[in-house]
């Protein structure tokens, strides 16, 4: 008997739906596990206040989580204007677009929150590699690799010039550096460490080897282009 192979493999759909499922189920078990400090900054933010809202790491959090349906709507519009317009690839590339900014924008945010004192203490500089990771804690280390995670992980399936794991590091170790450098600038408080830099790093690798099969390649940016039509002989 002859086996097809096309009929045993399942279908993108349903790769998808599971994929889509799994994410929800993931970001559900985590909106439970955090509830009890989200609720805490909810009334803050529900009542628009800045303080205990905005300038909290619980307030962004949940702001985040609020914003969410927003950002999904968000990337069905641009995948949608895209498949009008005769683009490919239209929802890989809206859903990165989105992606980058929901992802990255609250931990930039959460990075620069200042601390109780802010402006009067002298800037601190940490310059030995290793050093700081003791007293980061196991926290600490997971959210300095979530703060450039999303970036890492859709800025290759956007942009078929960052499709390569040392591009993706640079552009880690980039982004961490002008972070820090902001940090020291603006006195607020905080440590700029190297080990910082290193593990924003990392986590941008990490989530980028995450999403390698769904990159954008130079080969199939050059697919996208519309081919010239034929010219007639004679």
């Amino acid at each position: 008997m002859s086996h097809d192979p096309s009929m045993s493999a399942p279908p993108r759909r349903t790769r998808r739906i599971l994929l889509l499922s799994l994410v929800i189920l993931g970001m559900a078990s985590a909106v439970f596990v955090v509830r009890r400090p989200l609720m805490m900054s909810a009334p803050m933010c529900m009542a628009g206040r800045w303080h205990g809202c905005f300038d909290t790491f619980n307030g962004v959090v949940l702001m985040t989580l609020v914003a969410l349906p927003v950002a999904v709507l968000v990337a069905l519009v641009l995948a949608r204007c895209r498949r009008a317009a005769g683009g490919t690839s239209a929802w890989r590339m809206s859903l990165a677009e989105v992606g980058m900014v929901h992802g990255t924008v609250p931990f930039v945010w959460m990075t620069m929150m200042p601390g109780a004192g802010a402006g009067t203490v002298p800037a601190r500089v940490s310059l030995v590699p290793l050093r700081d990771l003791v007293t980061m804690g196991p926290l600490g280390i997971v959210g300095n690799l979530l703060v450039f995670a999303a970036l890492g992980f859709f800025a290759p399936m956007r942009f078929s010039a960052l499709a390569s794991v040392p591009r993706i590091l640079a552009l880690g170790a980039g982004c961490s550096v002008l972070v820090e450098t902001a940090q020291y600038v603006l006195r607020l408080d905080r440590v700029s460490s190297v080990d910082d830099v290193l593990v924003n790093a990392a986590g941008a690798v990490l989530a980028a080897l995450a999403s390698r099969r769904w990159w954008r390649t130079t080969a199939e940016v050059a697919s996208d282009q519309p081919r010239p039509a034929p010219a007639r002989a004679g």
